[in-house]
């Protein structure tokens, strides 16, 4: 009954309209809406933790890259963009600059780079500054031949900013200059203070206006990490140490320890280092003679390093086929440098690096065991011996410059000033008669040029070779009445003759390049090394008038494998010879030792992975 009554039930008296359509699509929207919503989302957050779950952290990888023989194992950089990679080797033309983008499997040289050294990148990644020839160059890789920008002498590093400017350090001694990105008139950034001996390896901040550097080889408490600015002001230390530290992004400073690469917390706008360094990696070059460790970071987490400490080096006699007939001494890790035998021939005095300080060192011919000649903080080097063998000049910076000293050769007293004024000045050899000195003094006005210092009367110094060009490494012939030098005005570096004191007569003897000439003990001969690195020698027939010289063609010798790179000066006013001639015409050489040579530049990608857990 019930069910019928409600059948039957009367129609109410008011029916709202129906909805129209779109109303009613409204409303289902409304209603399905939030369900759709809630839907969505439970659906995205497990999709977006997939995802963040799937994201792979970055995985520290290394490859090794094999590069072809080199003396110079420390002068290598990344781009900042991380993607290739510049060094230098040597190649069919002697030591170039070589290319290896990351991406390629061979590594190409590049022309025009003969004898570089310490390359450094522009911040768009598309050219590449370096030294050679004693001057600052920089190579466009789109093409084109390098443009010098400046003088570098004996250059030790360079930087560049992203406003076209250029901080270099010219010279192993004094402050940094700058100089734009196409050259000018360089113009001092910093100044050494009082017991400072250089500033070097400068690397711009990310703000390009302030500058990192190092403060080398003065007293150890000078010595350090520093900052300085392009607007001025005294330059902030950062932190001790011995050899140059490089930032990297996004806020630490890598230092090498003892062989372990270590990355310090740095706050780069206070420049200030805080808490304990981590190791980064082990077995890293710590110092080529300059104060350099074999490291180099780009802006994008791809670090570069070289096992192994400095080239290593030997002093080896060879005879005139440049057959070995015995050593001196082990192999030496400490940048040996600049043999000079004795008159005598039983001793030998180098320049070593040993912990940070450069010296002058003794060795008998016969132990071959090395004994510090010069004890002072501030560096001590270029030995030369004095005729009678009882005496040894060298080169110091205790005053801030390099001056000349002098000390007993047994060491029985200290050292005495003996030419002291604002110049550079770097000894090459002392006359026979003993009555002369023979030095290299660095001028801004005419670079690199040879004077004599009289060691009787008034010892009044008086120019000997003195020009626009560079002249370096003057050596005086046995009877004293002529002298060997190297000249770059002809566009290179040539070996000369030219009587002395007088100046009346001059000789071009190399006819295609060459520095380090030695005379042969009788004067008979002249010895030096062509750009290919072979030794040649060259007869000599000197005229009783000392006016004319009578020289015959070069002939080469054998290649020579003499050290290079480092405290191994090539070219400039500190530049010396890396071997000796002894009294029966065998020849003590300062060799690269092979095995030094081989180690491969390791690259590490996302090195800085593991100092961000």
């Amino acid at each position: 009954m019930e069910i019928e009554d409600a059948r039957s039930e009367p129609e109410p008296a008011f029916r709202p309209a129906p909805a129209p359509a779109r109303h009613r699509a409204h409303r289902v929207l409304w209603i399905f809406a939030p369900l759709t919503l809630v839907a969505f989302l439970s659906a995205l957050v497990p999709t977006v933790l997939y995802f963040r779950r799937a994201t792979p952290e970055p995985v520290v990888t290394r490859l090794d890259v094999v590069t072809p023989s080199t003396t110079d194992a420390f002068s290598f950089a990344l781009s900042p963009d991380g993607r290739q990679l510049a060094f230098v080797a040597n190649g069919e033309k002697g030591s170039q600059l070589w290319l290896r983008p990351l991406d390629q499997v061979a590594a190409q040289p590049l022309a025009g780079t003969d004898g570089a050294s310490f390359p450094f990148w522009a911040p768009d990644n598309r050219a590449i500054g370096f030294f050679a020839d004693s001057k600052l160059k920089r190579l466009d890789l789109a093409g084109g031949a390098p443009q010098v920008l400046a003088d570098a002498i004996v250059p030790r590093g360079g930087t560049w900013n992203r406003d076209g400017i250029i901080v270099f350090a010219p010279l192993n001694t004094g402050g940094l200059m700058r100089v734009g990105a196409t050259g000018g008139t360089p113009v001092p950034v910093t100044r050494p203070a009082a017991g400072q001996g250089s500033h070097r390896w400068p690397q711009f901040l990310p703000d390009g206006r302030r500058v990192l550097f190092l403060a080398a080889t003065g007293p150890v408490l000078t010595r350090g990490v520093y900052v300085a600015s392009l607007d001025g002001g005294e330059p902030a230390r950062v932190a001790a140490a011995g050899t140059a530290a490089a930032y990297a992004p996004p806020g630490y400073l890598l230092l090498v320890n003892q062989g372990t690469l270590f990355a310090h917390r740095f706050d780069v706008a206070r420049a200030t280092v805080s808490g304990e360094p981590t190791p980064v990696a082990q077995d890293v070059g710590t110092d080529d003679g300059t104060f350099h460790s074999a490291f180099s970071a780009s802006a994008v987490g791809v670090l570069a390093h070289r096992a192994g400490g400095a080239a290593r080096r030997q002093l080896v006699w060879v005879d005139r086929t440049g057959k070995m007939l015995g050593a001196i001494g082990s192999p030496d890790d400490n940048a040996l440098s600049s043999p000079e035998l004795a008159p005598d021939g039983r001793r030998v005095a180098v320049w070593r690096v040993v912990q940070g300080n450069a010296d002058v060192w003794q060795m008998d011919v016969s132990r071959g065991v090395p004994s510090r000649f010069t004890v002072d903080e501030a560096s001590g080097s270029s030995p030369v011996w004095s005729a009678d063998g009882s005496r040894i000049v060298f080169r110091s910076t205790r005053n801030g410059v390099y001056d000349l000293f002098v000390k007993p050769a047994s060491a029985a007293a200290n050292e005495q000033p003996l030419l002291v004024n604002s110049h550079n000045k770097n000894p090459l050899d002392w006359s026979a008669d003993g009555r002369f000195l023979l030095y290299a003094v660095q001028d801004p006005k005419t670079g690199s040029d040879l004077w004599a210092l009289p060691l009787t009367g008034d010892r009044k110094p008086v120019p000997v070779v003195q020009t626009s060009f560079d002249e370096i490494e003057g050596q005086f012939s046995p009877d004293g009445r002529w002298l060997a030098y190297a000249s770059n005005e002809s566009g290179r570096y040539e070996i000369y003759i030219q009587s002395f004191p007088e100046s009346g007569g001059k000789s071009r003897i190399s006819t295609a390049g060459g520095v380090q000439p030695r005379w042969g003990r009788q004067g008979r001969e002249l010895l030096y090394v062509a750009p290919d690195t072979r030794l040649m020698a060259v007869p000599i027939r000197l005229a009783p008038d000392a006016r004319t010289v009578d020289a015959g063609a070069p002939l080469a010798l054998f290649p020579t494998r003499l050290a290079s790179g480092g405290n191994a000066i090539a070219a400039g006013f500190a530049a010396r010879a890396q071997y000796a001639v002894a009294r029966d015409g065998r020849l003590l050489m300062n060799v690269a030792v092979d095995d030094a040579l081989t180690s491969p530049i390791t690259i590490v990608q996302h090195w800085d992975a593991a100092l961000k857990k």
